[in-house]
């Protein structure tokens, strides 16, 4: 038997659709256990999305909270307001972290995380990764994060213990399809 001196880091990042969806369903694979969850949603403040509708049915074990704005954030343009939504949210799961969840879920902060440049676009980054990896090195043995988003720094995955990229081939979305309630949201 292996004793963990560090907790471990889980990284979804990739085009693909499915990062935020695999990270709920191991939060609801550690409720159904009776273990304590912790969702961190960055750039996301929708309260009609589903993972977010289900928190009193699965109270006090699942905890989601948002730091983001109703609106879609532009990364690469962000407004003052989620630079600040950004890093309340950072300092709330510090906070989190001290209580020792199961499972802290970081959700959409590799995309928000740089200074970084992807396929020739500047993303300045609302939270610098330093600052990130800062987090990461506090995780106790008994707490495992999941971090997920698209253009995951590098450092970011190489920071990880396990990192999976998550590649789009198709979706119903690019043949006109809407997103539909319980599915994509």
């Amino acid at each position: 038997m292996i004793f963990l001196k560090k907790g471990l880091v889980y990284l979804w990042t990739g085009k693909g659709a499915g990062k935020t969806t695999s990270a709920l369903g191991v939060a609801l694979r550690a409720v159904g256990h009776g273990k304590k969850v912790v969702i961190i949603q960055f750039l996301k403040g929708r309260k009609g999305i589903g993972e977010f509708k289900i928190k009193d049915k699965l109270s006090p074990q699942y905890e989601i909270y948002q730091f983001g704005r109703k609106v879609f954030v532009n990364p690469r343009d962000p407004d003052k307001e989620d630079y600040k939504l950004a890093k309340e949210g950072l300092e709330f799961a510090k906070k989190k972290l001290k209580e020792k969840p199961f499972l802290l879920i970081l959700d959409e902060i590799n995309l928000i995380t740089g200074p970084k440049t992807v396929e020739g676009k500047k993303y300045p980054g609302l939270l610098d990764v330093s600052e990130v990896i800062e987090l990461l090195d506090q995780v106790p043995p008994e707490v495992t994060v999941y971090l997920t988003g698209r253009y995951a720094p590098k450092i970011l995955i190489e920071r990880a213990d396990f990192a999976t990229e998550v590649r789009e081939i198709k979706h119903p979305l690019d043949n006109g399809y809407s997103a539909r309630e319980g599915i994509e949201y």
